[in-house]
């Protein structure tokens, strides 16, 4: 029987660990005795449309092993939405003929939610004009809103910097005998595990006095400053972790301004500035002693303070994608499966992308507190066993990261 090629590539925000994924895919693909070439995309399914593919094999192995301590898309990501092939099937055309010109019958999408969709419509699109292609989804994202999985690669390795983020600016604001009132803003859009898994502090800082303001529960600006000021009052020393998708009663994003965010090709908002707001609250109706740190990217690239765990199931789920692919699975995401929290125990499975695409995985409501300001043991039970162990990275006074893109001119 002849060999096929296979062809990986990588879509929306980066993680500290998504390479480690792509190193999977690259490590299984290349031991098969089915695969002949395995391809790179550069640029998600934008490049590949624009026939951005690369001989992954051209890459020295010592780089390529390099790669999976290197933060950010090796491979380079996009944001880009095909269109309904029921209503325009042009792209899929053209993705097919580049597909039979490259011979790939295996097809890895590393993403989230969206990326998601692309596989679901790929594998859809193949199924309906009979052409034959293996399309496996390979989850990340730092929000950990991807339904039918556990947790998704990269968020354990966010809530370490973030917790640990939150640990070091408390003690800070605690240096001086005038007291801090710190507001953080994390990512997150609809979900808030982001924000949640600052409360990981608890067991270095149980006096900690900390409020966290999550998108699962409607934000009321009355009630937000209220719980502020008797917390100041109480305590002295505050901190305040708030989601950039904090919504009001009626759903709406607590914005600046009218207007003020901008959409992506998938519709989403583009969030952040709420921090500022919260900052500009407080000063004006409780105290003027406020600090406000917006993480911003660093949630998603700090490989620097990543989780051991989470680097290693990075790269488990790249390879069970092309183990799952071999076997005859399409139209297909990998799923992390729970078996135990202590000792920490997961399986890996398939699960259908159709389901996973255009949903989002919220904190459960009894995981939040009744006053909707913190959250409970279960939340603990679940997120501690993801942020354990240290990734050990080349570091010669920086860490040693390396870019493909400037050392191979990939694009």
């Amino acid at each position: 029987m002849s060999k096929a090629n296979c062809l990986v590539a990588q879509s929306g925000g980066p993680t500290a660990v998504i390479n480690s994924s792509l190193y999977g895919v690259i490590m299984e693909a290349s031991n098969s005795s089915k695969i002949d070439k395995v391809y790179g995309g550069i640029n998600g399914i934008e490049g590949i449309l624009k026939k951005k593919i690369i001989d992954i094999f051209e890459i020295p192995y010592d780089k390529i092993n390099h790669m999976k301590f290197t933060p950010s898309a090796a491979l380079g990501s996009c944001r880009y939405r095909l269109k309904d092939y029921k209503e325009n099937d042009e792209e899929y055309k053209k993705l097919f003929d580049i597909f039979s010109e490259y011979n790939i019958k295996y097809f890895f999408y590393i993403g989230g939610n969206d990326s998601m969709e692309t596989v679901y419509k790929i594998h859809s699109y193949a199924q309906e004009v009979g052409l034959e292609i293996n399309v496996i989804g390979i989850p990340k994202t730092i929000d950990n809103d991807l339904l039918l999985t556990d947790h998704s690669p990269g968020f354990g390795s966010a809530a370490k910097f973030i917790a640990t983020v939150t640990l070091e600016l408390a003690l800070d604001g605690e240096a001086y005998e005038t007291k801090t009132i710190n507001v953080m803003e994390v990512m997150g859009r609809n979900a808030g595990w982001l924000a949640a898994s600052s409360a990981l502090v608890k067991d270095k800082l149980p006096d900690l006095r900390h409020l966290i303001y999550l998108p699962e529960v409607p934000f009321n600006e009355e009630k937000f400053l209220e719980e502020v000021n008797q917390a100041y009052k109480e305590y002295g020393n505050v901190f305040i972790t708030v989601s950039e998708g904090i919504k009001d009663e009626s759903g709406n994003y607590i914005e600046t301004g009218a207007g003020s965010y901008k959409q992506d090709s998938f519709g989403h908002r583009q969030l952040g500035g709420v921090g500022d707001y919260l900052e500009y609250l407080i000063k004006q109706k409780i105290y003027k002693r406020v600090r406000m740190t917006r993480l911003g990217f660093t949630q998603r690239s700090a490989l620097h303070f990543a989780s051991q765990v989470d680097f290693e199931e990075a790269e488990k789920v790249g390879r069970k994608a092309v183990q799952f692919a071999l076997n005859g699975e399409s139209g297909k995401m990998v799923a992390i499966i729970r078996d135990n929290d202590d000792p920490y125990v997961v399986h890996f499975e398939t699960v259908d992308a159709e389901k996973v695409c255009n949903e989002e995985k919220l904190i459960p409501t009894s995981w939040i507190s009744e006053d909707g300001t913190y959250v409970k043991d279960e939340f603990f039970k679940y997120a501690r066993p993801l942020i354990q162990g240290e990734v050990k990275i080349p570091i010669d006074g920086l860490p040693n990261y390396i870019s493909l893109k400037h050392q191979y001119n990939l694009w």
